[in-house]
């Protein structure tokens, strides 16, 4: 591959920069960035990419392009672009929900182009080139959507592509993926979130000096809520209504271990824990993380 050009260079683009440039993928790699902060810190990393300020003269010739911006973004760009595209490009995108941003994609995306999304399941609570890393993605899945109408060429190279920088790659469509990871990822955001403005909230009606107290508990929410807030604000939209679904039933077992609580109903509350424990052995098993205590840190 000669050129790929990624759009939107923070923690997942500046990662994918150092992981092409370390497995030799693409000859060139441009990067199209808007925050002139993130530009003068990708110029002091010294990261091994031609940044450019407009699309007209770089992307006739470019072979991928990967979108690694806010979903929000994504028409302002596309828009952008479109004149420039040409059939031979391979369009991806790295977005954590699928169905609402592909419905945008088709409507304005110019028409005889294709475009493949991915969901690299890599990042951090951190943001910005600084923090990427070219091991980001080791291991890690990357769900690639595959409709009806997918493109199979451009499907395969994508495919070859994460499995080059280290994913392991499966494909499902953008219903199931949404679905998915509206319980196992966007739920459990919204809930970190919540919880830290609810410990902020009781500390202002209690004039408690509480969060110097942070257990573990706290502090491990805390890790998740210091998220992009741009970035998550975007996923809850445009999977509102799975979203809405899983805080349905997260309300719904949180009132049940509340009734269990109010009538010290031992055996009901026990079997719970019991069984949500499980799960934490099954991601172990799984390799999705490690078997130490407070997850191996020192």
């Amino acid at each position: 591959m000669k050129n790929i050009l990624i759009i939107g260079c923070g923690l997942i683009g500046s990662s994918l920069v150092r992981a092409i440039v370390k497995k030799k993928i693409s000859k060139n790699i441009f990067v199209y960035e808007k925050s002139k902060k993130n530009i003068l810190k990708i110029k002091k990393l010294n990261l091994q990419c031609i940044l450019i300020s407009d699309f007209k003269n770089v992307v006739p010739k470019i072979d991928l392009i990967i979108f690694c911006t806010p979903m929000s973004q994504y028409e302002k760009i596309i828009l952008e672009i479109n004149k420039y595209l040409i059939t031979k490009i391979i369009i991806t995108d790295v977005g954590s929900s699928k169905e609402s941003s592909l419905a945008l994609i088709k409507k304005k995306l110019k028409k005889g182009i294709s475009w493949t999304s991915s969901h690299p399941i890599a990042g951090s609570e951190v943001s910005g080139p600084e923090f990427g890393d070219s091991n980001l993605f080791l291991g890690k899945w990357c769900i690639l959507i595959k409709e009806k109408n997918s493109n199979k060429k451009h499907l395969f190279f994508l495919k070859k592509f994460w499995k080059r920088i280290g994913s392991r790659v499966i494909t499902m469509n953008s219903k199931k993926h949404d679905t998915i990871f509206s319980i196992t990822s966007h739920l459990p955001h919204l809930i970190a979130y919540n919880l830290v403005k609810s410990a902020q909230d009781f500390e202002k009606i209690k004039k408690y000096d509480l969060i110097k107290f942070s257990a573990g508990g706290l502090r491990d929410f805390s890790r998740i809520a210091a998220s992009n807030e741009i970035m998550w604000r975007d996923i809850f939209f445009n999977n509102q209504s799975n979203i809405s679904k899983v805080i349905d039933l997260f309300i719904k077992n949180l009132k049940s271990f509340k009734k269990d609580i109010e009538l010290k109903d031992d055996k009901s509350l026990i079997k719970k824990l019991v069984e949500t424990k499980k799960v934490r052995k099954k991601i172990i098993m799984l390799k999705q993380d490690i078997n130490k205590p407070d997850f191996g840190r020192s």
